[in-house]
């Protein structure tokens, strides 16, 4: 045991990390397989479930849709500085980030201080008007740089070592 964590989420045990560890796999697997996985009945894994979605522990059941059905063909990891770390600067840059559809993750960061995001596109050229709307004529940013992604090699949606999706 010992895995615990007191938040104002509420208190969460080996039995919900064991669970949220099979849904973070596959969240459609039955309660009853899960019930068995981690040895709990499926009525105590159900109500488990319903209190962590309550409680915001699970804040949403998705389906990652694969980006050659989506039709963003590129992924690029770009890390963007601003001029400095003042708090209207950062939030005005979090709330613009947030807006935009091509950027599908986005992370504050400590360090250097800036933002480190995952941004998917069909083409360069969508990519080129894009970081020139964000970054380059933004007045906020001091500096990005842009990393175009060769291969996926890990992701929640890519299957490893033969499994399936």
């Amino acid at each position: 045991m010992g895995r615990t964590i007191n938040r104002d989420r509420g208190v969460l045990d080996d039995f919900d990390y064991a669970i949220l560890d099979v849904l973070k796999r596959d969240n459609r697997t039955p309660q009853r397989t899960i019930a068995e996985q981690v040895n709990l009945s499926p009525a105590a894994v159900q109500r488990r479930i319903a209190a962590m979605e309550a409680n915001g522990t699970i804040i949403a059941n998705v389906a990652v849709v694969s980006p050659d059905v989506d039709g963003r063909k590129v992924a690029i990891v770009v890390e963007v500085h601003l001029l400095n770390d003042r708090s209207e600067l950062v939030e005005a840059a979090k709330a613009l980030f947030r807006r935009q559809d091509e950027i599908r993750q986005c992370y504050y960061v400590a360090g250097n201080g800036g933002f480190i995001m995952i941004v998917e596109v069909p083409d360069m050229r969508r990519y080129e008007a894009l970081a020139r709307d964000l970054f380059a004529d933004n007045d906020s940013v001091s500096t990005y740089r842009t990393l175009v992604v060769l291969d996926q090699v890990k992701a929640p949606y890519v299957p490893m070592n033969g499994e399936s999706a």
